[in-house]
């Protein structure tokens, strides 16, 4: 589809459902910046873990993300994320950092340090691209309440679980599917029932179930929700009622 996103795309949902690739890819297509605010979290996670810190001691951890030198990029062709300066890109993925990173994402001063953030980014991006693929969990409810293009993506348990041990697989990490299934269901609950943003849909998000879609297919939809909302430059829905 021709045309430049020009605007947010607030893209949320849990682990498994293809957040990540559909993020890179819809950007790409689009000519837009991309932004995995879950990256974020997760290179805090390092930092916390690196430096012996509870993930459950809030005031530690949140006193340890203040002090935090992070850095992520915005490119949805090759992404980064440095922390200290040093390449985390693979360390954000390890285990460890899965088994923790909720904890210290549950924790409100970091939210509010990282969204912050995140809302600086997106204007950044904004203003020099014109257009933004912003993927986590509160996106839509919370970092980006004003997208004009807000999508919650779901697939099933089975589905996810197969995903990410694939993921596992393919990354070098062992991981069987039943192992997987327990971590993204542990992940969804933790993440769910926390009291500061939890996880959910935003009101007005456009529901996607992924399970029986290939990632081009997917594709596809978002960049016809995209230009049906005039969000897509030389596109004729850009200028319809």
């Amino acid at each position: 589809m021709a045309g430049a996103l020009r605007g947010v795309v607030a893209l949320d949902g849990p682990s498994g459902t293809g957040k990540t690739t559909v993020a890179r890819k819809l950007a790409a297509s689009l000519s837009a910046g991309y932004l995995d605010t879950g990256a974020m979290y997760r290179a805090v996670t390092v930092a916390v873990l690196h430096a012996g810190v509870d993930p459950a001691d809030a005031v530690a951890v949140a006193g340890l993300a203040r002090g935090a030198e992070l850095e992520i990029g915005t490119s949805p062709t090759r992404p980064s994320v440095l922390l200290a300066g040093k390449d985390v890109g693979t360390d954000i993925r390890g285990p460890e950092v899965t088994a923790a990173v909720s904890a210290v994402s549950s924790v409100p001063a970091v939210r509010e340090l990282l969204v912050a953030e995140q809302r600086r980014i997106i204007q950044d991006v904004l203003s020099t691209v014109g257009g933004i693929v912003v993927e986590g969990r509160d996106i839509g409810t919370v970092v980006a309440p004003d997208a004009p293009l807000k999508v919650y993506l779901t697939a099933s348990a089975a589905i996810r679980a197969a995903r990410r041990s694939a993921q596992d697989s393919a990354a070098g990490r062992e991981s069987t599917v039943d192992e997987a299934r327990q971590s993204v269901e542990r992940r969804d609950h933790l993440d769910s029932t926390r009291v500061t943003s939890p996880l959910r849909a935003a009101e007005d998000a456009v529901p996607v179930d992924t399970s029986e879609l290939k990632i081009d297919q997917v594709i596809v939809a978002l960049s016809e929700l995209a230009s049906q909302r005039g969000l897509l430059t030389g596109c004729a829905a850009e200028v319809a009622p």
